[in-house]
């Protein structure tokens, strides 16, 4: 037991380190083509930020194990809403400011988080599903591209290939960390005789956000509080349609209705709480992140409750 939790520290290890070296990278790149710091959070780093979520619910879906994939997307998600905004606001020690331009897209965010939620009631993804999914991610982040106006004042980088080979080096990382993740996750399940899905919620999907936590926080202490707000955003929106959407094209999948019913509710609940807090004096306080940090607890919980893991 104990070499399979080393091997799966070291495996997430390898997926953080890698996605760190992969959005420092892409945002080089993607400053280099003019594009605002929201932008860059929202949809550059964020989509990078995915990747670990991603690999490793593809991977689990082609070994067959899609729930895996879902328990650690969703568990993620709900880490990234409650936890890591609440991280960002201690460890900065300051309050980080929302632009009105997020207030007003709430409705749509909260919208869009609850489609996989409602198609999943079921217990089943589908292929055509999957493809609603991944159709309903795009146009969303179309939509926010589309509303983005070029920034005259971003500092331009160079393009360089070099910056391009290291990304491209990173994603191997990433690939070959989400592999080992997925085989060590579920031999430590085993090992325990609990569900992968709680391995992949708790470990793994506590692991998976740590890319996003750190870039948020160190762009919190920089003052970019446009940085840190939409790579969080950015992340968990993909993550509940687009890389759904994926591993239901690849490997259409039952699950534990628990997932939905619960994991997936307290993921929409996150989000519904995070744009009350942000509507307020648009501002989000370290009050209030004391106050998402009880709400990750109850979540935790209540996961822990209605697994077994506890006893009542």
């Amino acid at each position: 037991m104990i070499f399979a939790f080393i091997f799966l520290l070291l495996a997430i290890f390898l997926i953080i380190k890698s996605a760190d070296y992969a959005i420092s990278y892409s945002s080089k790149i993607a400053e280099g083509l003019g594009l605002s710091k929201y932008i860059v959070g929202f949809l550059i780093i964020a989509i990078i930020s995915i990747l670990p979520e991603t690999l490793i619910s593809v991977t689990s879906a082609f070994e067959g194990i899609p729930s895996f994939g879902l328990g650690t997307l969703f568990g993620s998600n709900v880490a990234d809403l409650t936890l890591v905004f609440a991280l960002v606001l201690f460890v900065s020690h300051r309050n980080l400011k929302v632009e009105s331009k997020i207030i007003k897209n709430a409705p749509l965010h909260i919208g869009v988080m609850i489609v996989p939620i409602i198609l999943g009631l079921n217990g089943y993804y589908s292929r055509i599903e999957g493809i609603i999914l991944i159709l309903l991610g795009t146009l969303f982040y179309l939509y926010v591209l589309k509303k983005h106006e070029y920034e005259s004042n971003v500092v331009r980088e160079k393009f360089s290939y070099k910056n391009l080979l290291l990304l491209i080096v990173s994603m191997g990382g990433l690939l070959m960390g989400a592999h080992f993740t997925v085989k060590y996750g579920v031999n430590l399940a085993s090992i325990l005789n609990i569900s992968p899905v709680i391995i992949g919620m708790f470990v793994v999907g506590l692991g998976t956000t740590l890319p996003e936590l750190f870039f948020s926080i160190k762009a919190a202490k920089s003052k970019h509080d446009g940085l840190a707000l939409g790579d969080i955003l950015g992340t968990v929106v993909a993550d509940a349609t687009i890389v759904v959407g994926i591993v239901a094209v690849i490997s259409p999948f039952s699950f534990n209705g628990r997932i939905v019913y619960i994991t997936g509710v307290f993921m929409v609940l996150a989000i519904i709480l995070l744009f009350y807090f942000m509507k307020t004096g648009k501002v989000l306080t370290r009050r209030e992140g004391f106050l998402l940090l009880l709400f990750y607890t109850a979540f935790v919980l209540t996961e822990l409750l209605t697994s077994g893991l506890i006893k009542q």
